[in-house]
C-alpha cells in the first residue's frame, strides 16, 4: 500500500456496498479503512489521520450524524461527504448542518461519487495550507506564523513547523509527549525533543502557543 497516497474512512454497514467501495476507491488510488458500525467509525476518526470520511447514515451502534457530531466537537475537520438513502432536502440539510462538507444520495453515479471526493479533497488542501493559530495563522508552504495585532511574521524551523502544525490541526486535543515524538519527530527517538520543541516555540511566539496540560501532555494555546 503506498503510504503518499490519499486515506480515506468508509463507515458502511452494507456488507455488499461496503465491499464494491472499497474495491472501488482502492482501484482509484486511495488507502481504504473499513467500519461497519459507528462506534468503530468513531474510534477511528477519533485516534487515526484521514484525508476524507465517507458516512453512511443508519448505522449499528452509533448513528452517523452523531458519530459526525461527536467528531467536530472533538476538533476533527476531516472533510465528510454523507452517502445515505435519506436523501430528501430535509435529510441533507441535517448532515451539512451536523458538519458535513457534502451530502450524495442513495443509489449514486460513480462517477459522481468519485469526482465530489477529488473535489472536496482539493478544497481541504487548499484551506489545510493555513492552519488558525488563535488570532493568527501558520502558513505551512512558508513556514510562517502571521501573529499579532501588527501582524508580524515568525519564520519556524521545519522541525518546529511540524509541532505546531500538530497541534494546530487538532486545537481540542491534548497530546501525549510520546505522540507528538511519533507525529512530529518520527526520526528522533527521546520525548525530549518534543520538551525541547515546545521550549523554541514558546521563545519565539509567546509561552501561551503551548500549553502543558499536567499528566498528559501538550494542547494548542494561544498567541
Amino acid at each position: 500500500m503506498d503510504l503518499g497516497s490519499p486515506r480515506v474512512l468508509l463507515v458502511e454497514d452494507d456488507p455488499e456496498l461496503q465491499a464494491m467501495l472499497d474495491a472501488l476507491l482502492t482501484e482509484d488510488g486511495y488507502q481504504v479503512e473499513v467500519a461497519a458500525d459507528g462506534h468503530r467509525g468513531l474510534h477511528l476518526g477519533l485516534t487515526r489521520r484521514y484525508d476524507v470520511l465517507l458516512l453512511d447514515r443508519r448505522l449499528p451502534a452509533v448513528d452517523g450524524l452523531d458519530l459526525l457530531g461527536r467528531l467536530r466537537g472533538r476538533g476533527v475537520t476531516t472533510p465528510v461527504l454523507i452517502l445515505s438513502a435519506l436523501a430528501n432536502p430535509s435529510d441533507r440539510v441535517a448532515g451539512l448542518d451536523a458538519g458535513a462538507e457534502d451530502y450524495l444520495g442513495k443509489p449514486f453515479d460513480i462517477d459522481e461519487l468519485l469526482a465530489r471526493l477529488h473535489a472536496l479533497r482539493r478544497r481541504h488542501l487548499d484551506a489545510a495550507r493555513a492552519l488558525p493559530i488563535g488570532e493568527g495563522r501558520l502558513d505551512l508552504d512558508t513556514r510562517e506564523v502571521l501573529a499579532g495585532d501588527d501582524r508580524a511574521v515568525v519564520r519556524l524551523s521545519e522541525r518546529e513547523c511540524a509541532l505546531l502544525a500538530t497541534l494546530a490541526g487538532r486545537p481540542t486535543r491534548v497530546y501525549s509527549r510520546h505522540d507528538l515524538l511519533a507525529i512530529a519527530f518520527p526520526e528522533a527517538e527521546s520525548e525530549v525533543v518534543v520538551d525541547t520543541y515546545v521550549h523554541y516555540l514558546r521563545r519565539k511566539l509567546g509561552r501561551g502557543i503551548v500549553s502543558t496540560v499536567r499528566g498528559r501532555g501538550y494542547q494548542l494555546g494561544k498567541l
